[in-house]
């Protein structure tokens, strides 16, 4: 195992797929070798910095997909609130607390799988403003677009789009049946072509095997993401996975999916995302050793850190947090 890492860090040579596996296999007695390993690379790449972004959630629930972790799928029963695109004052808000703050990008989510051309107009119109007011890099979640609805989003000022993977191509059927994984790497390779900067990653403890988290992931190295967010499963209320049995998500287990996204795709910016304060409580310094970018203030439908408890994590982990 640790000549596998060492060829990887010394020689830039590519994983095989059956190291990947045996990674993900490693006794927890190995971990600290491969979070030291992945630190290398962490640091050869990214510094010692950690960027802190805010997620807002500017168009919540009633989405037409059927998507089984999500608590705004049209099969969800979770009672979160749910209401059409927010005012540009909401917005306007949360972009300036970012800028005030010195955090590095404000994250925008929009429930739902299309949208209308005026829709597209509207929020685009928002952006505009927003990028003007802030001058603060703007990634969404919007689903799939037409190249025209992309095309208006770049030009209004969108630096950056977030579509996840979510898992492997042979497991995808099990957690979606309205859209197909094929039409997300479409979607994303239309994105690239038009010059957007990708942020694509997966969630962890879907009822995946060890092979489909690989196989994911080496999906992923083939997209080359500027940004990889690694979610690990809360099981919303509500959702067709709120008993979602996710004892195997234990700190190491979560730390060597970590440890091997970072060794599979070095460069790109990992965030942990989701599940975050659940898994590696208590193991903050061990996690920002390999990834490089966290959310703060909460994720879309369930609550997180506050910004104030994330930078201060950050600063005692002995990192410095990111102005972009």
């Amino acid at each position: 195992m640790i000549d596998t890492i060492d060829s990887i860090i010394l020689k830039g040579s590519a994983l095989r797929r059956e190291d990947c596996i045996r990674i993900l296999d490693a006794p927890d007695d190995e971990l600290d070798n491969l979070v030291k390993a992945a630190f290398v690379l962490r640091k050869k790449h990214k510094g010692l910095m950690v960027s802190i972004q805010i997620l807002s959630n500017a168009k919540s629930g009633n989405c037409s997909e059927d998507c089984a972790y999500c608590a705004q799928s049209r099969n969800a029963d979770s009672g979160i609130d749910m209401y059409p695109l927010i005012s540009y004052e909401k917005l306007s808000a949360t972009g300036s607390l970012i800028k005030e703050r010195g955090l590095s990008r404000h994250c925008i989510g929009l429930s739902g799988i299309r949208f209308s051309d005026n829709a597209i107009d509207a929020f685009s119109e928002q952006v505009r403003k927003l990028k003007a007011e802030t001058h603060t890099a703007i990634c969404c979640s919007i689903g799939f677009l037409t190249e025209v609805q992309a095309r208006k989003l770049k030009a209004a000022g969108v630096d950056r789009i977030n579509h996840n993977l979510n898992t492997s191509r042979a497991f995808y059927p099990h957690i979606c049946t309205t859209h197909t994984f094929d039409e997300r790497v479409a979607n994303i390779k239309m994105l690239q072509a038009i010059g957007f900067e990708i942020c694509s990653g997966g969630i962890i403890g879907l009822g995946e095997s060890n092979d489909d988290v690989v196989d994911m992931l080496l999906e992923l190295q083939s997209i080359h993401p500027a940004s990889v967010p690694i979610n690990f499963l809360l099981p919303l209320q509500g959702t067709c996975l709120e008993k979602a049995d996710t004892t195997h998500l234990t700190t190491a287990y979560c730390l060597k999916v970590v440890c091997l996204t970072r060794f599979i795709l070095p460069a790109a910016s990992i965030r942990c995302a989701a599940g975050r304060e659940v898994y590696f409580k208590g193991h903050e310094r061990e996690l920002l050793s390999v990834v490089d970018s966290l959310f703060a203030s909460g994720y879309l439908t369930a609550d997180g850190q506050t910004i104030d408890d994330t930078i201060r994590l950050v600063k005692e982990s002995g990192f410095e947090y990111h102005i972009e």
